[in-house]
């Protein structure tokens, strides 16, 4: 579905890549890396908002910054880091706007709120919700573009980050469910590794502006990722087959 081959991006003075990367339909895939790895901007080249300075980046074997803006709606949605909208929206409004390349939007509009465990926000100010309340309809707005895809691209950065312990691991399992359910692969940039390992298939190590590794989710991938992050990590496997994880910095476990 998305190909990322050999794809480096200029840009504020600094040079990101070469990227390379392939992800299937119904892939899982995180994306790990400390702050500044260059994880938003390998994002931001996969969802076609920035063009590769070399290279190439193809959605479904089109360059997805060459897509018209319709059809890319149509095959990939975007949450950001961000959630700031300029003036004092209705709910339902910000939701409605993932549908601007689709049909149904009522219909659709108040499925993804439920989704998304906010369907009591419709009807409320946008500008007038915490930071977790915007995060949650910011989320029902990409599951409402992608309601009605198969086989499409769901791409989210931080998309747990504002959120508290219990709410994050229901959005997770509604994410998992709604992307299986279509054959949409799920591209998600987090910083909680027990989260990745436990939720996704795969993950994609990125440091200082390039992929260092490809690592399937699990066990055998606490190397790879302590010499990441500079951690020493334990993990316990727990009685329904996730894994428990304890860290602690380098020079502290030595």
């Amino acid at each position: 579905m998305l190909l990322v081959n050999d794809a480096t991006l200029d840009r504020h003075g600094q040079r990101f890549g070469p990227f390379g990367l392939r992800v299937d339909p119904g892939e899982r895939v995180a994306l790990l890396g400390p702050s500044g790895a260059g994880k938003s901007t390998l994002v931001k080249l996969m969802s076609g908002d920035l063009a590769p300075t070399d290279g190439r980046v193809l959605l479904d074997g089109q360059p997805v910054a060459a897509m018209d803006a319709r059809q890319r709606a149509r095959r990939r949605a975007v949450l950001p880091q961000s959630h700031q909208v300029a003036f004092g929206l209705p709910v339902e409004l910000v939701v409605s706007l993932g549908r601007w390349a689709g049909e149904g939007e009522g219909r659709w509009v108040r499925q993804a709120l439920a989704w998304a465990s906010a369907g009591h926000l419709y009807g409320r100010r946008y500008d007038q919700l915490s930071g977790g309340e915007q995060a949650r309809v910011q989320l029902a707005r990409v599951l409402a573009q992608l309601a009605d895809v198969e086989r499409g691209l769901l791409l989210v950065d931080e998309p747990l980050a504002s959120l508290d312990p219990g709410l994050q691991l229901e959005l997770l399992d509604t994410l998992a469910g709604f992307c299986r359910e279509r054959g949409h692969a799920l591209v998600a940039v987090l910083h909680d590794i027990q989260q990745a390992l436990n939720g996704f298939e795969r993950l994609v190590l990125v440091r200082r502006g390039q992929v260092q590794a490809h690592v399937p989710a699990g066990a055998a991938a606490l190397p790879a990722l302590e010499a990441l992050f500079g951690l020493r990590l334990q993990a316990l496997a727990t009685p329904d087959g996730d894994l428990a994880l304890s860290a602690r910095r380098m020079e502290v476990a030595a």
